[in-house]
């Protein structure tokens, strides 16, 4: 082993009325979505950056703009597997991922195995190598008001 990184994401994303809400890779039913130019996947956003960082490879926005046409409507799984693409061309495998999400609704227990097999694929590593943890903001903030949704996650990588 040569190297190990660590890196962390963050992402947010204004929650509104009729938009799907794609969160970790799958359809949540809610009736709010996230807003934003891609399918606004916040979790898998968190993740990329977590990854791109933990490779020195800057950032989703980077790679990715919202002034790219290209990515108008994007699924972020598919933005999440061309970050996979871009660590194998340096040689950088995954060890794992932990994340974490701030909403106040809907809950997300129910969802984090589909979520957990999801990711874990793209990534290429067992779905125990990936964790989802959620919590509330106590009702407070813009979480709280159920305005937005908030992701961080951590990603290892080694070479």
């Amino acid at each position: 082993m040569k190297a190990i990184r660590i890196g962390q994401g963050v992402d947010v994303h204004q929650l509104v009325d009729g938009r799907d809400f794609w969160l970790g890779g799958i359809l949540v039913p809610h009736a709010k979505g996230a807003l934003g130019h891609s399918d606004a996947d916040v979790l898998l956003h968190a993740i990329c950056d977590a990854l791109l960082g933990a490779a020195g490879l800057q950032d989703i926005g980077y790679h990715f703009p919202d002034t790219d046409q290209n990515w108008k409507g994007a699924d972020s799984k598919e933005l999440l597997k061309k970050v996979v693409q871009l660590l194998k061309k340096q040689d950088w495998q995954i060890g794992n991922v932990d994340a974490s999400l701030l909403l106040e609704k809907p809950k997300i227990a129910p969802y984090i195995p589909q979520m957990r097999q999801t990711i874990a694929g793209i990534l290429g590593i067992s779905p125990n190598a990936v964790s989802i943890k959620a919590s509330t903001n106590e009702k407070m903030g813009y979480v709280g008001r159920q305005e937005g949704v908030l992701a961080f996650a951590v990603a290892l990588l080694f070479q």
